[in-house]
């Protein structure tokens, strides 16, 4: 709850710097968005006071001069890659992000799909884009890329990419995630405008790893959690230190493709501009860290979280185990360990105590409520109505929902709706509870409580239903869970 970082300094910062690289250029740049651009949790939650959508914020200063373009990996496409702190896949977040830059006055050029070899999934995608009156253009895999630079740059490279019709001087490349071929993008477009005769230019605009925070600082360490299932790795940037005898970092993808960047630029201008991928960078974040400690610790908790979500998706068969051994080594690197998160043990003690799934909350006090698994309710949906209770100061043996009131929607759940699971999910919950308060005043001054949990710490015993995983984000609860399914039975429901 603590805040670490200046985002009002960032702003003036990080708009200037991009003004002066949108300068360096005089016809047409480039400008790759690293991260998210619409709802950066993972900085809000790294860098305490980040507010997740300032990278929106600068680009509508400058609305009337861009042009967006969203890439999507063809095999993001294919495999239903899906979004985790929204819990959508990939093609859905394109659509929403159209409309989201739309809704804010900014246009939405194209969507490329990248790495194509003939998806299924990706040609219904495109087809779909087409309905809608969605441009769409289709780049496919490169043999030899990054390495074979004489190859790339060359008609059996970035020339059989289609080429990207563009109508303003500012051109951003963003995506719904990593891995989605943003830069490759971005290359593949300076190789065709420069046989336009067109002089463009590159930049690039990512908030992490922080270039001049040290390596192994747990921001940075957070950014490879974060991107482990890439195998993304932070390094210090060998060109930098080569070019000016300073150190700054960098991470791998980067620096392989840097070479490549350079060729392109020589092509184009007879020399590069750029000494390093640093150089290449517009990121001011560093300069904006105002509480150091804050965001190192909210840097170790993301870890914690991360490794968490990591057993989880193993468990699910959705990743690979070497994710979260990755994960693991990163925490045994800062000497942590998941009981450094103060909401597990309350919560594993709860559940051995009674021997049922049980869950715990921190609330912004710093108490730390615990739930159980009851008849009616699920160690979630309790656990949200004992912090509502907690936060209103009801007593906690008054029942804010009566017996009689839950029993009528499980009967609705199990015998007309065919669950198994006759407990009340979060979002049953709190529609019992809305109307509980129609006529029982205690139960509205609990309701009104629902914005004092945004920011709080959850941890379950077992593993979430998807229910409940979507509720939690919607009430924005950063929650854990244990890799452990409540029940044993290969098919869910």
């Amino acid at each position: 709850m603590k805040i670490g970082f200046d985002n009002q300094k960032y702003l003036e910062l990080q708009s200037s710097h991009i003004r002066k690289r949108i300068n360096q250029f005089d016809n047409k740049l480039y400008l790759e968005f690293g991260g998210k651009l619409f709802d950066d949790y993972h900085a809000s939650r790294v860098l305490p006071g980040f507010e997740p959508d300032s990278k929106l914020k600068l680009l509508k200063e400058l609305s009337k001069e861009i042009e967006i373009i969203i890439t999507i990996n063809a095999s993001d496409i294919e495999k239903n890659k899906i979004r985790g702190d929204l819990g959508i896949t990939y093609d859905v977040d394109v659509l929403r992000l159209i409309d989201s830059f739309q809704e804010n006055g900014l246009y939405v050029g194209s969507v490329v799909i990248t790495q194509y070899t003939g998806q299924p999934s990706a040609d219904l995608f495109k087809n779909h884009l087409k309905n809608l009156g969605i441009k769409s253009y289709t780049h496919y895999i490169i043999e030899g890329y990054p390495a074979n630079v004489q190859s790339i740059i060359s008609e059996v490279g970035f020339g059989k990419n289609e080429f990207i019709e563009t109508i303003k001087p500012l051109v951003v490349l963003t995506a719904p995630g990593p891995g989605s071929g943003k830069m490759a993008t971005c290359l593949s477009q300076l190789y065709h405008e420069n046989k336009r005769g067109i002089r463009a230019g590159y930049a690039k605009f990512e908030t992490f790893p922080i270039w001049n925070i040290p390596l192994k600082h747990p921001i940075n360490l957070a950014y490879e959690a974060a991107t482990a299932d890439l195998n993304d790795i932070n390094m210090i940037d060998p060109f930098h230190l080569d070019a000016y005898e300073k150190t700054a970092v960098s991470y791998n993808r980067d620096v392989e493709i840097f070479p490549v960047l350079n060729a392109i630029f020589e092509n184009i201008f007879g020399e590069s501009p750029y000494k390093s991928p640093t150089d290449m960078g517009v990121n001011m974040a560093g300069y904006c860290i105002s509480d150091d400690e804050v965001c190192q610790e909210a840097s170790k908790q993301e870890i914690i979280r991360r490794y968490y979500n990591a057993l989880n998706d193993v468990a699910r068969g959705v990743c690979l185990e070497s994710v979260p051994y990755k994960i693991e080594l990163l925490l045994k690197q800062l000497q942590l360990s998941v009981s450094d998160r103060p909401v597990v043990t309350p919560a594993l003690d709860r559940a051995k105590a009674t021997g049922k799934p049980a869950a715990a909350i921190e609330l912004p006090n710093g108490n730390i409520i615990t739930s159980k698994t009851s008849p009616l309710l699920g160690p979630s949906a309790a656990l949200i109505l004992n912090a509502l209770k907690k936060l209103a100061g009801i007593d906690d043996d008054l029942h804010l929902i009566s017996p009689e009131a839950i029993e009528p929607i499980q009967k609705l759940k199990t015998n007309y709706l065919g669950s198994r699971n006759p407990r009340l999910h979060i979002d049953e919950t709190l529609i019992a509870l809305s109307m509980s308060a129609a006529s029982n005043p205690i139960a509205q001054l609990a309701l009104d409580q629902i914005p004092n949990l945004q920011g709080c710490q959850a941890h379950i015993s077992v593993m979430l239903s998807e229910v409940d995983i979507k509720l939690f984000k919607k009430l924005k609860i950063q929650v854990t869970s244990e890799p452990v399914f409540e029940n044993t039975s290969k098919y869910r429901q």
